[in-house]
C-alpha cells in the first residue's frame, strides 16, 4: 500500500474511495449508453411530407454531410467511420427506425460526441429534409 494512503485518516480514505467508485462508473468518452432525445423532442411532429421531392432534397444533404461517417447506405460504415471514437448509427436497424422522427431531429440538430450538431450549417428545414431521407433506410 502506498505511504500517502496509509497515513490518511478514515475520513479521507473514505472521500478517496466514494471519489474512485464515482469514476470507476462513468460512461467512456461522457456520452456513453444510449442516446435518447428528450420527450418535447419525441413529441415534435416533422412538418415536411416525405414525397418524392422532399426525400431527394433530403438525399442531396445527406451526400454531402452524412456520408463520411454513415455511408452512402446510411450503415454506420462511411470511409471516416474507423477513425471515430464510437461507431455511426446504423439508419437501417429497427431499434434507431422506431424513434419518432422529432427525436432523430434533435439529434441531427443537437449532435453528440463525435457527432457534430447541424443546427448551424443546416437550416431547420433542411434538417427536415435529412429526416425525411433517414426513414428510407429502414424501408425494405
Amino acid at each position: 500500500m502506498n505511504k500517502q494512503i496509509s497515513k490518511m485518516k478514515p475520513a479521507g480514505l473514505i472521500l478517496l474511495g466514494a471519489t474512485a467508485l464515482c469514476f470507476a462508473f462513468m460512461p467512456y468518452g461522457g456520452g456513453g449508453g444510449v442516446w435518447t432525445a428528450p420527450t418535447t423532442a419525441n413529441s415534435k411532429k416533422n412538418p415536411i411530407a416525405a414525397n418524392e421531392k422532399s426525400i431527394a432534397a433530403g438525399k442531396t444533404l445527406y451526400t454531402a454531410s452524412c456520408t463520411d461517417c454513415h455511408g452512402k447506405k446510411g450503415k454506420g460504415d462511411g470511409s471516416k467511420a474507423a477513425e471515430l471514437d464510437k461507431s455511426p448509427q446504423d439508419f437501417n436497424s429497427a431499434e434507431f427506425q422506431k424513434q419518432t422522427d422529432g427525436a432523430i431531429f434533435y439529434k441531427i440538430t443537437e449532435g453528440r460526441k463525435p457527432m457534430p450538431a447541424f443546427k448551424k450549417d443546416l437550416t431547420e428545414e433542411q434538417r427536415w429534409l435529412v429526416v425525411n431521407y433517414i426513414r428510407t433506410f429502414g424501408k425494405k
